[in-house]
């Protein structure tokens, strides 16, 4: 567990890094490849062995895999963007670029800002943002890297494994809103604390920095679980399953 929590943890960095303009666009094409190395770091506990940090990389640099995790994240933040835009479009608040950079660098003050419309907006946009890149992702990602299918072989296997299996991913799905939400209430009251010098405040926002963490792992243990009942997975390189039936949970 404490390896899997250093893993996830390294993995937070990385991802802290999107706010950098060039640096930034590469860490959200590599996302697809830090879910895959995760994931395999959940593959090597759950054979009994010891996750090293470098698994969190292993898939990014796979001359066979990099290349499709790549175009992965490419295809998820083209379209992420483009459902955004069409969300937020019509909020002149939310149009405007410096507004939009300090909401992006958690200035709360900049939140406050905003009217309900604009913060409603906003919330949504964010949510179809998650559901449109968690859905894309799910199985796609695995299937790249555990089966070594296309991404067009694996986004369409992923997602019919999705529509096949709705009712319970429906259910997963909102218990993790369900836990998900006051965590980050929590965490937005206590970033206006942090910034006010509370050293307590300051404390307890760590805890919630591990809380974070540990809903990380528990989205990341949900995928691999999911995809091992529904996929399997095999010692070796593998084809997408070719009978329907194979796909039902």
């Amino acid at each position: 567990m404490a390896w899997l929590l250093l893993i996830s943890l390294l993995m937070q960095l990385i991802l802290g890094l999107t706010q950098l303009p060039l640096i930034g666009l590469l860490v959200v094409l590599s996302v697809p490849g830090l879910t895959a190395g995760m994931l395999e770091a959940f593959h090597v506990t759950a054979r009994g062995g010891r996750p090293s940090p470098s698994l969190l990389f292993a898939p990014l640099t796979s001359g066979r895999h990099a290349g499709r995790l790549f175009a992965m994240g490419a295809l998820v933040f083209v379209v992420g963007i483009l459902c955004i835009s069409m969300m937020l479009a019509g909020s002149e608040q939310l149009m405007d670029p410096d507004l939009l950079q300090r909401i992006e660098q958690g200035d709360m003050e900049a939140v406050a800002v905003l009217d309900q419309e604009s913060l409603g907006r906003m919330v949504l946009a964010f949510m179809l943002g998650v559901g449109i890149s968690g859905t894309l992702s799910y199985f796609t990602v695995p299937l790249i890297w555990f089966q070594d299918c296309k991404l067009w072989a694996a986004l369409g296997a992923g997602l019919k494994a999705l529509m096949i299996n709705w009712k319970p991913f429906l259910a997963l799905a909102l218990g993790l809103v369900l836990v998900f939400v006051p965590l980050a209430v929590v965490s937005g009251v206590l970033f206006v604390s942090v910034g006010l010098g509370s050293l307590a405040s300051a404390m307890v926002m760590g805890g919630v920095v591990v809380l974070m963490l540990l809903f990380q792992l528990l989205l990341f243990s949900t995928q691999y679980c999911a995809f091992r009942e529904i996929f399997g997975v095999p010692a070796g390189p593998a084809t997408p399953p070719q009978d329907e039936s194979q796909l039902v949970a």
